[in-house]
């Protein structure tokens, strides 16, 4: 099959797109956090635990989300949750435009988080069961592709409206998804796999029974440490971006313009881990981008030139959202249908732990006037847990129908 065949099938390139968009909201949504905190700071009077709290309260939500919106999917269909976290997360971030408190925003962002944090692996495990199983690991980096569009348009948002508009009203556009719901009612449908297989409906208590068998407790843990140390670096060091190069001397708005730039990095790293996967499987892609993230993330840590933030922010940026692609290709071959979606739910709820505590702690670790390279070797640290996890007790799940999965060694 060709390696291009999946965008030249007019319903694979449609689902793709459909799903791919709600996905750029997502990351439109998280990015925009990013950079409203930083204004928030200099408004609110905010300190760096504070900050941390924002964050860390949005990924709490999105833990929560994660476990309920992946076990609903199992049980009342991909289509569905997906459009009902699409709309959650709308239209908290909307209201968000009209928080008057620091405490009014923290209860909003609780419940947009929910909302985004069900929303992804729904949309992962939706498109991984669509495609043939040849194209399915490129299929879902490329759904992963849309993420890093997310983040730029958070960043052009952030660059042309925040300053002089302010950020209620950057909340104001991150509310416009809840529109693309309607559309979404139409544009997608539950995977014939999924539908085939209804009849054989697990209740909750079996799912997670499942998941936790001996047949598939290697692959939990396995996913589990993946999902815990990616997200942790990740949300620990992307939703601070802004504040360091802040932190580092630039202005706000310079900070906006850098953070521009270094999103832009996040295409390639996706595309190349598109091509990769299926040539030379999901661990080599997890273990090779994740060990470049963690030198990535010391050089950045470190750099002290305006040339040198940038190349290790590029990086960092590159390889970090490329190794996210795979995982979420990865993630979703690892289950059979009838608890696929648990699983991965599950997996990134455990993940989204870690993207509580990643940013709080850069708070903490800020507000006492920790070195930012120290507080960098810790995401380093984190992020070879990860890979050395995957290289060591992962499966390689290249070509093989999860369906017809073999016991656990």
């Amino acid at each position: 099959m060709n390696k291009l065949t999946l965008l030249r099938e007019p319903k694979q390139r449609k689902l793709l797109f459909s799903a791919g968009l709600s996905w750029l909201f997502d990351a439109m949504d998280v990015g925009l956090i990013s950079f409203i905190v930083a204004a928030l700071a200099a408004e609110w009077h905010l300190g760096a635990q504070q900050i941390g709290l924002v964050t860390a309260i949005n990924s709490i939500g999105m833990a929560v989300g994660a476990a309920v919106a992946g076990s609903l999917a199992d049980r009342y269909g991909r289509r569905a949750v997906l459009i009902w976290t699409l709309l959650i997360f709308s239209a908290a971030s909307g209201f968000s435009a009209l928080a008057s408190s620091f405490v009014a925003l923290c209860i909003l962002r609780f419940i947009a988080g929910f909302g985004l944090g069900g929303e992804l692996p729904v949309a992962s495990t939706l498109v991984s069961e669509s495609v043939p199983v040849k194209e399915r690991g490129r299929a879902v980096v490329l759904l992963e592709s849309f993420w890093a569009f997310g983040w730029i348009i958070s960043a052009l948002i952030a660059y042309f409206i925040i300053p002089d508009y302010g950020w209620r009203m950057a909340f104001v556009i991150s509310a416009v998804p809840a529109l693309y719901a309607l559309y979404l009612r139409r544009a997608i449908s539950d995977p014939p796999r999924y539908t085939e297989q209804r009849q054989r409906k697990l209740s909750f208590k079996e799912r997670i029974a499942s998941v936790w068998s001996a047949k598939h407790r290697k692959a939990t843990i396995t996913l589990w440490i993946l999902w815990f140390t990616v997200v942790f670096s990740y949300y620990g060091v992307f939703l601070w971006l802004p504040t360091v190069m802040v932190m580092k001397g630039f202005t706000l708005v310079k900070s906006f313009e850098y953070v521009l730039i270094i999103t832009l990095a996040q295409l390639p790293g996706y595309f190349t881990a598109a091509y990769f996967i299926e040539k030379f499987g999901r661990k080599f892609v997890l273990v090779t981008y994740l060990l470049f993230t963690a030198v990535s993330a010391i050089w950045f840590g470190t750099a002290e030139t305006e040339g040198m933030l940038m190349a290790a922010g590029i990086c960092l940026s590159f390889f970090n959202l490329g190794a996210w692609g795979g995982m979420y290709a990865y993630t979703p071959e690892l289950y059979p249908t009838e608890v696929r979606s648990t699983g991965v739910g599950l997996a990134a709820s455990f993940g989204r732990i870690g993207g509580v505590i990643g940013p709080y702690l850069v708070g903490m670790l800020v507000a006492r006037e920790t070195a930012i390279a120290t507080i960098f070797i810790i995401f380093f640290i984190a992020i070879v847990i990860g890979a050395l996890a995957v290289l060591f007790f992962g499966r390689e799940t290249k070509g093989i129908d999860p369906d017809q999965l073999p016991a656990s060694q």
